[in-house]
């Protein structure tokens, strides 16, 4: 991964929005109709050569494919692993049923929504294993050709993957005989994404909301101390699947959901910020525009990343349709690398995804490039502060 050596450069968390039709047929495949393959293939094709453009004409410096060719930002696996099977209902998070009357708001603007939803979640009823590496060979070999067409000269670029703990807390396991022989088939799963993707010379960002998000979704009602140890243990199993991948191949995401809510059940970075350190990953990629989070990037200062790791801040809300003006995004950027005591080991980037699951984002096409803009207007605004 680059440094912002000079300049503070700019990326995002990885979902962008998707064309109308692509949702479509993404919608249409997970509630079991018929999908043309080759029709598919051809939107994703030209989506993607649709979303890079978008990004570079935005001022980003690390872009990604958009996940434009996966319905879900960790779902997508169940077409690329065995094991999956059914259509269940996933429990809401804690803060929702405390305030009813905004739950009831939300789902009366969800309702008849074309799209694919992160809380609608098969069950895994045999045996996970990776299909064919042909899927995400494909994927990364897509990319890099229409990465190659559109920037040759991108220093850096990269593609997601989920943690396996957010599959092993967000799919219910109707298989394995104990929750960490579950985490270990799905580590093994992964690993076959995680190596394939640095092989293909782009940055790993593992997307990991699990190790926040799920305090107050599985976790809600049990001890912060199981909460930890479930942290722990998925920690140790992502260890596991990068013991080939180079650790300054890799930057790990965490947050407490992309979603619009009171978030006041949210766990404090404080209470896992140690365990989630543990993790072999050069770099953290976390949500400092967050309303509830943009303190913590105080817990910086007291220097917790080694020497060798970067922080990725978000600066840019992914929930509201407001336009962060430069000068805030500057102001932004400039605290944290205060914070960090060296500019040049911050990046600056989104909260989250624009589109976690295909149809569900809620900032509009025109304003996400917008933020994206602002993202990078208020990059060059701080650094020519912070490097002059």
């Amino acid at each position: 991964m680059h440094r912002s050596d000079g300049r503070i450069l700019t990326t995002h968390t990885g979902s962008l929005p998707r064309p109308p039709a692509l949702v479509e047929m993404f919608a249409k495949r997970v509630r079991g109709g018929t999908v043309d393959a080759g029709e598919m293939v051809a939107a994703i094709e030209a989506a993607t050569n649709w979303v890079l453009p978008k990004q570079l004409d935005a001022g980003i410096d690390i872009p990604n494919n958009g996940e434009q060719p996966r319905d879900a930002f960790f779902l997508y696996v169940r077409h690329r692993m065995s094991g999956f099977a059914g259509l269940g209902r996933r429990q809401p998070q804690a803060d929702l049923l405390r305030y009813p009357a905004f739950l009831a708001m939300r789902q009366s603007q969800q309702a008849g929504k074309i799209a694919v939803t992160n809380f609608e979640v098969p069950a895994v009823v045999d045996a996970v294993r990776y299909l064919d590496p042909a899927f995400v060979e494909t994927e990364c070999s897509d990319f890099r050709r229409i990465l190659t067409a559109h920037a040759p000269g991108v220093k850096e670029a990269f593609v997601t993957a989920p943690s396996p703990g957010i599959i092993a807390a967000a799919v219910p396991n109707e298989y394995y005989d104990s929750f960490d022989r579950y985490l270990d088939a799905l580590a093994k799963a992964l690993r076959v994404e995680y190596e394939a993707i640095v092989a293909h010379g782009f940055t790993l960002q593992l997307d990991c909301p699990d190790l926040a998000l799920e305090r107050h979704i599985t976790y809600a009602d049990r001890p912060l101390a199981d909460f930890i140890a479930f942290v722990e243990s998925v920690i140790d199993a992502i260890n596991r699947s990068l013991v080939n991948v180079p650790r300054e191949a890799v930057r790990l995401h965490v947050c407490w959901g992309n979603y619009e809510g009171p978030h006041d059940m949210d766990v404090p970075l404080r209470d896992i910020l140690p365990t989630i350190l543990q993790a072999d990953v050069g770099g953290l990629v976390l949500p400092f525009a967050n309303p509830r989070h943009a303190h913590e990037y105080k817990l910086f200062e007291t220097g917790p990343l080694a020497d060798d790791q970067i922080l990725v801040a978000g600066v840019i809300d992914t929930t509201t349709n407001y336009i962060e003006h430069p000068e805030t995004v500057a102001d932004r950027i400039e605290r944290i690398a205060l914070a960090l005591g060296d500019p040049s080991r911050l990046l600056a980037g989104t909260d989250c995804g624009f589109d976690t699951s295909a149809g569900m984002g809620k900032v509009a096409e025109d304003v996400v490039w917008a933020k994206l803009a602002a993202l990078s207007a208020g990059a060059e605004l701080a650094s020519e502060r912070l490097f002059r």
